[in-house]
């Protein structure tokens, strides 16, 4: 059975949960995840069917378990809503952070990202380049950890940051400098810095990318066998149209 709240429930129950959110996302209306969790398969077809969940009138993007894809699609396609499926990865967590190997960064100058990187992150990462993708990279470097490396210029050359969801990615290196071992150095330091924060140290890795997932590996996170997250984009982006 399923019921949806109110609009004072609503408000109510966001004030209350706010309080258990970091003060850097209690004022802050740049972006917003809606998280859904279900048991039941038809619980979750009819939230989504009939709930205000989603303004399916509009562009939104959603990971979920491969196991719902074909909910999510028959709902889509019964309210004539175009969906794309972007990305299928694997859930990598780091359970012991204190079994990170030894990384020699000796030499090596580690920052934090701030504003003035936006457009560069923005500008390489693989699903960025759009409005949408500025305020999410805005908003993580606002308020999230992130980690870079440096040039004698001071410019970043390889970074990695934290989403909403506490998992970290968007994970490059300029390609003139791969192969120097920046991206273990920046992982394992963003690792570190969010455990002691009290954050899930995880990251999802597509399927396809052989490369990091070795990386993850070596670095002691294990794959989850029983998981796949699924990316799906409905709607159309329509500000460049």
């Amino acid at each position: 059975m399923a019921f949806e709240l109110s609009e004072d429930q609503l408000k109510t129950a966001e004030n209350k949960l706010k309080r258990y959110l970091p003060m850097s996302q209690q004022n802050s209306d740049l972006f917003k995840d809606a998280l859904l969790f279900a048991t039941d398969a038809a619980v979750l077809e009819e939230i989504l069917s009939k709930s205000s969940v989603f303004d399916w009138s509009k562009y939104f993007c959603v990971g979920t378990s491969v196991s719902h894809t074909e909910i999510f699609k028959a709902v889509a396609s019964a309210k004539g809503v175009p969906c794309k499926r972007v990305a299928t990865c694997y859930l990598m967590t780091l359970e012991d952070v204190s079994r990170l190997p030894s990384v020699d960064s000796s030499g090596i100058s580690i920052s934090s990202l701030d504003e003035s990187h936006i457009g560069l992150v923005n500008q390489t990462w693989k699903f960025g380049k759009d409005d949408v993708a500025v305020a999410m990279i805005r908003n993580m470097i606002a308020n999230f950890p992130s980690c870079c490396v440096l040039d004698a210029e001071r410019k970043p050359v390889s970074w990695i940051l934290t989403y909403p969801s506490c998992a970290i990615g968007m994970l490059y290196t300029l390609p003139e400098h791969r192969g120097k071992g920046y991206a273990k150095i920046l992982v394992s330091s963003l690792a570190k810095r969010n455990h002691a924060l009290g954050y899930p140290v995880y990251s999802f890795i597509e399927e396809e990318n052989a490369v990091s997932y070795r990386l993850f590996v070596n670095l002691g996170f294990t794959e989850d066998p029983s998981y796949r997250e699924a990316w799906f984009e409905f709607n159309k982006f329509q500000i460049f149209q």
